[in-house]
């Protein structure tokens, strides 16, 4: 089978494309033709040699495809069932515990960067009916993590306030999740064209925060001074500060990523006052998917696919991503 190799100590120029054996179920695996994947920043991390893996890792945490055949003891699927990952294999259910967040694909084990993969079938779950697998293949990341946010953490409902930050996989998710949730969403871009693009996917209120460093400020007076009820935090230090000044009175921050810094100043005291939850948060459970594939369902909508490149084009599709030309998911096909 082909497959995307890393080798050490990573870079774009070091991902190898590599003839291997096509691996074997063991009992309790499924064989399965790996047709999707997608790329996210954890993706890149590894890539970029940012998280440092074994010499020869394939990486991509995202894959969907075909099962091709099962080992003994499986029931859970059946040969040529459409599957989907998930990006911590050994976290069925419940809050995190270290043990459930280990083995991630394409981090701590081999990804989905490979025709075929042989992996324990309850590190699958089903697909969306009515998604192609490319389709299916940018959930289980970047859409997991905006679900966990919104539904699992926040446990927002109709009527509830939403601010999301930037155009990322998960940012475009939460804005798309809560607007079928019937929550009103803001969502804050430095692009006059990006933020048009968000207001076609339902945005009801957008902040340039370019043109309005305050943007905190701003969300309270588009909400009429109440604030708003969860924060889909993706910049870390660097944009905590507005995201408390945009709460509510006992809103919810879920603190996903940092790119806008890893350590600054943090507004305690009114954090404090507003009694803000600030939660860390990393994907989610196998239940936590299952449920979100079924809410999509009853509340149907497309994920938005900027581009798609074949497996021996995945540096290529790394070099796209890093360009942060893009909007939505990039996706290899193969």
């Amino acid at each position: 089978m082909k497959v995307a190799a890393l080798k050490a100590p990573g870079g774009l120029d070091k991902i190898v494309i590599e003839e291997r054996e096509k691996p074997t179920p063991k009992a309790g695996e499924v064989l399965v033709r790996i047709h999707a994947s997608s790329l996210n920043f954890h993706d890149f991390a590894v890539v970029a040699g940012m998280i440092r893996t074994p010499d020869g890792r394939i990486p991509m945490s995202d894959g969907a495809g075909v099962v091709e055949a099962v080992g003994e003891g499986v029931t859970r699927f059946k040969t040529g069932d459409q599957v989907l990952s998930t990006f911590f294999p050994n976290w069925d259910a419940g809050g995190p515990t270290l043990p459930r967040l280990m083995g991630v694909p394409g981090d701590g084990a081999d990804g989905f960067a490979a025709e075929y993969v042989a992996m324990p079938a309850t590190a699958f779950t089903r697909l969306p009916k009515g998604w192609s697998l490319k389709q299916a293949a940018t959930l289980p990341c970047a859409a997991l993590t905006a679900w966990r946010a919104l539904f699992v953490e926040a446990k927002i409902k109709p009527g509830s306030i939403v601010l999301t930050q930037g155009t990322g996989g998960v940012s475009i998710f939460a804005l798309q999740l809560a607007k079928a949730a019937g929550a009103t969403v803001i969502s804050t871009s430095s692009s006059g064209e990006k933020l048009e693009k968000l207001k076609s996917l339902g945005a009801d209120y957008l902040i340039n925060y370019k043109e309005t460093p305050e943007w905190g400020a701003e969300a309270l007076k588009l909400t009429g001074g109440r604030g708003v009820d969860e924060v889909v935090e993706i910049g870390g230090s660097g944009t905590m500060p507005q995201s408390i000044v945009a709460t509510t009175i006992g809103g919810h921050i879920s603190l996903i990523g940092v790119l806008a810094g890893i350590a600054g100043d943090v507004p305690t005291a009114m954090a404090m006052s507003k009694n803000v939850c600030i939660q860390g948060l990393t994907v989610g459970s196998r239940q936590d998917q299952d449920d979100m594939v079924a809410a999509i369902e009853a509340n149907p909508f497309e994920p938005i696919i900027d581009s798609t490149f074949p497996l021996d084009g995945i540096a290529a599709a790394f070099a796209h991503q890093m360009s942060q030309k893009h909007f939505g998911k990039i996706c290899l096909e193969f």
